[in-house]
């Protein structure tokens, strides 16, 4: 205890610099991950500003711990403190935390923008700790560039060399509609992805439906005319459709 004792005041002045300049890093970290947490919760996004401010915080804290345990910890050697146990676990925690974001459905998956935008926050928060302030600043400038720069220049990109499209085709049973649905699709040339046909009754007229769900794709080519052509064969009752998309906005 007295050696401790001793020690902590010989370099009680570079523990009290180290506390300042360990809060300064904690507010830069905060700082940093609430610009970006603004702009998710500006678009309405399940990981907002407090979700953001919390991982930034928790990630720098985490940093500065891990680089500056020898003073925190008095006692113990540098080889007694391994920062880059403590990074990696920062990353694997946030991964779980992204993970979670994430939706899946058959025709779309959501979430990725801010699964990324967390895992980035983390990153931020990391680079604030390890007191390189001036890379943690670079990469939240570059974050907002990247979400609010590509996102008009994203929707200006022709859609057409690549569409994805899940139909939903409802049509009187038995009389060879789906047969004439498929040779439709066919002779556009377009892929079919997966298939699924359910019995719909309709109560009204008593005619037995189906419903077919089509997931198909084109290359270099639009889907309109295609689908335009779906309605108009006989004994279709509908066509509805939605474009898959694999990230949200």
């Amino acid at each position: 205890m007295r050696a401790t004792a001793r020690r902590w005041a010989l370099q009680g002045g570079n523990v009290l610099m180290f506390h300042w300049d360990a809060m300064i890093e904690l507010t830069v970290g905060v700082a940093l991950s609430m610009l970006i947490g603004l702009e998710r919760e500006f678009h309405g996004k399940a990981a907002g500003i407090r979700t953001c401010a919390l991982v930034g915080l928790g990630s720098t804290l985490f940093t500065v711990v891990s680089r500056q345990g020898e003073w925190l910890l008095p006692g113990m050697t540098v080889t007694n403190v391994d920062g880059a146990r403590v990074a990696a676990q920062i990353v694997s925690g946030i991964g779980f935390l992204g993970a979670g974001l994430i939706f899946v459905r058959r025709d779309s998956v959501r979430g990725l923008t801010t699964a990324a935008s967390i895992w980035l926050v983390a990153a931020v928060g990391m680079a604030a700790g390890a007191g390189v302030v001036d890379l943690a600043v670079t990469a939240t400038i570059l974050y907002l560039l990247v979400i609010i720069g590509l996102t008009p220049l994203r929707s200006r990109l022709p859609h057409s060399s690549f569409t994805h499209e899940v139909v939903s085709i409802t049509y009187e049973d038995g009389h060879g509609v789906l047969r004439d649905v498929m040779n439709t699709i066919g002779n556009h040339g377009v892929a079919v992805d997966h298939l699924d046909v359910l019995s719909v009754p309709d109560r009204d007229t008593r005619v037995p439906l189906q419903r077919v769900r089509i997931e198909m794709h084109t290359i270099g080519g639009s889907l309109t005319q295609l689908l335009r052509e779906l309605a108009e064969i006989p004994r279709v009752r509908g066509v509805d459709s939605a474009r898959g998309t694999d990230e949200d906005g």
